[in-house]
Parts: structure tokens; C-alpha cells; sequence
């Protein structure tokens, strides 16, 4: 892999917006650009389940009697989802942050993903879960395909999932399962294709590797992994200090709001598992600078991120079990070929964007939990897609050693990460794609 020179340079407070809050922003700006494909003549179709990016997934969240904050509503309810367009505005952004950080109980016995809890008092569940309503950022997709003869909520259908969480955690396996073979019967029997896009394919990728062969040749026609997160991205690692409002994607503005939002994140295992993970990063791209001392953390420098003063003790104990969580190489830099057991072993079309400058790492004041970013200070920066970098695009690279299905990546230079599931090239592949024979492949 060709290594791009990484530098450090200073961020003004407009580039920085554009470079973050602007970046999902794009959706819907890009999206209603794309223009629908006439509608195809054959009406049967291989049905689609799409898993959405980070908290792309309509989660409610409901509490009755809460204990949190004596300042926040003793009971009520709110949506949490990206760019939720009738956020209740009872509930405060902080409230919201406290109410969704996971409890965590470190009794060792105990398998991790069963140390989480939520707050007590509250439950989060899926909104239409299933439908192409539970994640409607994608609206545009499913316009399009619709366009070509699929319909909604018949032959596409959404694996959604509680963003906080990973994917051995919260029924995702099981529900996921049940989902896709619900899809294939009212479609014919037909086997289905997945589409992931950001962290879905995660999901996804968990999914492939712990099914059985003979339930993947069932059901599976394919994957098409859109910028997939397979490795983590060098980003997260700054939120667990600043935090990141997901319904407008921004940075908090107020020290009480970075320090509910960081620590919900540093709550969270899915934060550790979308984080570079060091097995495939090493020391290859700055994540965090400490102003206060000048010392440059790495992916390699992890522990002394999750320990650094201030830190709860169980960010350590989680990250060590999460960071890398999904597994799709052998975790082995000098090793040629994956494990086998780390392959998604069906026929993959993977679509990654390039040549845009993103951020990897950022310059903090300290490492203390909750302050507020300063856009002044430098930031560090890859080629990539706005939003992950090269590093990350290009680790999926290895499922090219698949002994018998197809793997193919295609690069979409411009072409933003947030934009990547409405682009025409994107889409009309991913139509094409969706209705080829999946490969056949010996029965070991």
C-alpha cells in the first residue's frame, strides 16, 4: 500500500465545519441530485436488507421515573437519529447524553457483552424496525431502486440496530437472522443481498462470520460493503474527549455538553470497536496531540488514551475487548493471507471514496474528559472520503484472498463518504450487482 504523507496544519473554524458538520449535511443536499432510473421490466428482483451507518437507525428512547439528573424531565421520551428534523425539545442535548450513557458492571464473571445495562428506568428500541421508514436518511436509495422495480418494505428492508451498541450485543444476531430469512420467503424463496454503508457493514461483516456456511449459501446472493469501517478510523478516538452531537453531527459548544457527550461515548463499546485499531493502523497516522506536553498519540498508543487521567477504569477494560472487535483479517500486519474464519466467504462488491482531504487526529488542550475543541489548533489529516481515511478504505483489500467468491473495490475519487449510497455509478452497480448468480462454491 502506497503510504501518503500525513501532516500537521492549522484548521480554521470554517474548513473544520466543513470537514465535519457539513459532512453529513451532504445527504441531503447531494441526495435529491440523483436522478431516478426508469423503472425495469422484469418485476422479479433479488431483495436487498440494508444496515445503516452509526445512528443512521431511528432509536426511542423512553424513561419513567429516572435517576440520572434531578434536572432533567422524571419521565418522557425522545427519538435519537442523525438529522432528526422534530427533536423533542423538552429534553436538553445534555439530558439526552445522560439518559443514553450505558451503565457499565465490571464483575468479571460476567461475559462483556452482558456488563451493559442502560440507565435505570429506561429502554431503547428500534423505531419500524425492518422497514425503510426505521432509517430514512436513505431515502433517496430506496427511491431508486424503487425506480427499478424493487419495493419498499417487500424487497428492501433494513437491519437496524442500536448505534451504542455492537453486534454480540443486544438480540442483533439472532433478530438479523430472522429478519433476512423473513425477506427471502415473502421474495420468492429468493437468497438476499446485503448493502452496508460507514459502520453497517460491520454489522454485516459480524453477521457473515457467525452464520454457517450452509445458512450464507441459503440466504446470501451477496455484499456490497459502501465505505465499510471494517478496521476503525482514527477520529473516534478524539470524541472520547470532546464529544459529538449525532442529531446535527457537531461538536459540542458547551464544556457541560462535551463532558455528557464524551462520557456517553466512552460508555459505549461500539466506540472502541469504530476506532483504528492498532493491528492495522500501528503508529501510521497521529490521532491525538496534547497541547500541554506536545506527545503524539497513535492507534499503537491506545492504552494510554483509555488510561489517561481522568478516565473511567472500565474505558480500559472495554477497549482492550472491543478495539478490533470485528474481525475481517487475521489481525496479523505480516501476514499474507487472512484467517479463513475472518471472511465473509459470499460475493463482495465494495465501493470506497477517495481523494478528499479528512481529518485522522486532532490537537486537544490536555486529555481532560469534556472540553470544548478549538478549531484554532492543528488537526491531522489523510487522503480518504471527508470521513474515513485511506487507511480504513483499503483494509477490505484482503478479502481479495477469498478462495472461490468474488471480490471486487471500486474507488469513486470526489465522491464523499455521506454521498457515496446516492451516487448513479454507486447505485447502478449496486442494481446490477444485486441481480447476478451469486458463485457457487465447493462444499468443504
Amino acid at each position: 500500500m502506497t503510504r501518503i504523507e500525513e501532516k500537521a496544519v492549522p484548521m480554521s473554524r470554517p474548513l473544520f465545519r466543513a470537514l465535519v458538520a457539513l459532512q453529513l449535511s451532504l445527504v441531503a443536499v447531494l441526495g435529491l441530485t440523483v436522478g431516478a432510473a426508469p423503472a425495469e421490466a422484469s418485476p422479479a428482483r433479488t431483495p436487498i436488507v440494508l444496515f445503516p451507518a452509526f445512528h443512521f437507525t431511528r432509536l426511542l428512547v423512553k424513561w419513567r421515573d429516572q435517576q440520572v439528573d434531578s434536572s432533567c424531565p422524571v419521565s418522557g421520551s425522545f427519538e435519537d437519529w442523525y438529522s432528526n428534523p422534530v427533536p423533542n425539545k423538552a429534553v436538553s442535548q445534555v439530558c439526552r447524553d445522560k439518559l443514553m450513557t450505558l451503565r457499565y458492571g465490571g464483575d468479571p464473571k460476567l461475559p462483556m457483552p452482558d456488563r451493559f445495562s442502560n440507565q435505570h428506568g429506561v429502554t431503547v428500541t428500534i423505531r419500524e424496525y425492518g422497514r425503510t421508514s426505521s432509517a430514512p436518511m436513505y431515502e433517496q436509495m430506496y427511491a431508486t431502486l424503487e425506480q427499478a422495480g424493487w419495493k419498499r418494505d417487500k424487497s428492501i428492508r433494513v437491519a437496524g440496530y442500536d448505534s451504542r451498541l455492537t453486534p454480540d450485543m443486544g438480540g442483533f444476531l439472532a433478530r438479523t437472522q430472522k429478519l433476512i430469512e423473513q425477506t427471502y420467503a415473502a421474495n420468492g424463496n429468493r437468497p438476499v443481498h446485503l448493502v452496508g454503508h460507514s459502520n453497517g457493514p460491520l454489522y454485516a461483516q459480524y453477521l457473515l462470520t457467525h452464520s454457517s456456511e450452509g445458512w450464507k449459501r441459503k440466504y446470501i446472493q451477496g455484499f456490497t460493503p459502501i465505505a465499510g469501517n471494517f478496521p476503525g478510523q482514527g477520529a473516534l478516538y478524539g470524541y472520547l474527549f470532546t464529544g459529538l452531537n449525532i442529531t446535527a453531527f457537531t461538536l459540542p459548544s458547551t464544556k457541560e455538553n462535551a463532558e455528557s457527550s464524551a462520557r456517553m461515548y466512552i460508555s459505549a463499546p461500539s466506540t472502541y470497536m469504530s476506532s483504528a485499531t492498532p493491528s492495522t493502523f500501528g503508529a501510521g497516522e497521529v490521532v491525538i496531540a496534547d497541547a500541554s506536553t506536545g506527545k503524539q498519540y497513535t492507534p499503537a498508543d491506545y492504552h494510554a488514551i483509555v488510561t489517561a487521567p481522568g478516565m473511567p477504569p472500565e474505558a480500559a477494560d472495554i477497549a482492550e475487548y472491543y478495539i478490533g472487535f470485528v474481525r475481517f483479517d487475521d489481525g496479523n500486519p505480516s501476514s499474507i493471507r487472512p484467517s479463513s474464519t475472518n471472511l465473509p466467504n459470499v460475493d463482495v462488491y465494495a465501493e470506497k471514496g477517495s481523494g478528499i482531504p479528512t481529518v485522522v487526529g486532532v490537537t486537544l488542550q490536555d486529555l481532560t474528559i469534556g472540553q470544548v475543541y478549538d478549531p484554532a489548533l492543528p488537526t491531522f489529516t489523510r487522503d480518504g472520503d471527508v470521513n474515513q481515511e485511506d487507511i480504513t478504505n483499503n483494509a477490505i483489500q484482503v478479502w481479495s484472498a477469498m478462495p472461490c467468491h468474488h471480490f471486487s473495490l471500486t474507488d469513486n475519487p470526489g465522491v464523499d463518504h455521506f454521498s457515496l449510497p446516492f451516487d448513479p455509478a454507486v447505485l447502478g452497480r449496486l442494481k446490477v450487482n444485486a441481480q447476478k448468480a451469486p458463485t457457487i462454491c465447493p462444499v468443504n
